[in-house]
């Protein structure tokens, strides 16, 4: 056995010990999804356009609050958590994320939802290591300033801290405040299922690019694999949020972002808004990861 291999045996029999001592603490519901859903159906507001918050549906007007909260609970331990929910897989998809993006010399970036910083300095790494280039620049833009303020924390700590390669900005998605034909490429990972409306991002996405820009985002994905599909739903309703808890002291947080993404289109349905946002798709439009668990949707700005 390889030592990855044994590392992530290892770490899964740690999160699933872990796991069944909290649970005989707290009892975990199975039913939360369908008792969610039936509560927020009941109290559901007709006057107003409705958007979902993971399975409770809510005001539109009330959605960029209240994943606000959610971030602002969690930004602290945002990538702790993201390491224990994925077993670090997540890092090799951002890896990957950015090598499929291939940018060049010079190239601007925006990294939208960008929040930890993770991207940007990625982004950043793979043009000085490739290209010998100190000229390429990412913005990374998040609604959440706390946020941010990882992503600052992050970037104090790399050679590129105090200068001009890196800017951070508070900032709305669906309404960036940049000129059209700003940047050379556009990047979002896991952040637009939690926009209310896709669509406006989509939109945006598209205009703030230069003509033969690239957009690329990285967001969870459908799992149709029959073996596979079962468990990955266990282990996201019955162990992630009870690792929020442990780690972050937040399981509702947590049980909001597996409603989420069980909220997202599917990949063919996303690589529809992204062709109908005026994108031209690379090949089919998506590339799944780990079975799906994960998807690189890509187009370009022709």
């Amino acid at each position: 056995m390889s030592l990855v291999s044994r590392h992530c045996v290892q770490t899964c029999n740690f999160f699933l010990k872990t796991v069944r001592d909290y649970s005989t603490k707290a009892a975990i519901n199975p039913d939360i999804s369908s008792s969610n859903n039936e509560e927020s159906n009941n109290e559901t507001n007709q006057t107003e356009a409705q958007t979902h918050f993971g399975f409770k549906y809510i005001p539109e007007s009330a959605k960029e609050t209240l994943v606000g909260q959610v971030f602002a609970n969690v930004a602290s331990k945002y990538d702790l958590m993201n390491d224990a929910m994925s077993i670090g897989i997540h890092r090799l998809w951002k890896d990957h994320f950015i090598r499929s993006l291939a940018p060049g010399p010079g190239t601007k970036l925006i990294d939208v939802a960008g929040g930890t910083g993770d991207i940007a300095l990625g982004f950043l790494n793979y043009c000085k290591e490739i290209h010998g280039d100190r000229s390429a620049h990412a913005t990374v833009l998040d609604i959440n300033p706390k946020m941010l303020e990882v992503g600052k924390k992050r970037f104090a700590k790399t050679l590129f801290n105090k200068t001009s390669q890196v800017s951070f900005k508070v900032g709305n998605a669906e309404q960036l405040d940049y000129p059209s034909n700003s940047f050379d490429a556009y990047t979002i990972a896991f952040g637009i299922r939690n926009c209310t409306h896709i669509d406006k991002v989509l939109k945006d996405a598209y205009r703030v690019l230069k003509p033969g820009g690239r957009f690329m985002c990285l967001e969870f994905g459908k799992v149709e694999h029959p073996i596979i599909s079962p468990i990955y739903n266990l282990y996201s309703f019955q162990v992630i949020p009870v690792l929020g808890q442990i780690i972050a002291a937040d399981r509702d947080s947590y049980q909001y972002l597996v409603e989420s993404i069980r909220q997202f289109p599917s990949q063919p349905e996303f690589a529809r808004m992204v062709r109908d946002a005026g994108f031209a798709l690379v090949g089919k439009g998506w590339e799944d990861l780990t079975f799906g668990v994960a998807a690189i949707h890509s187009g370009f700005k022709l």
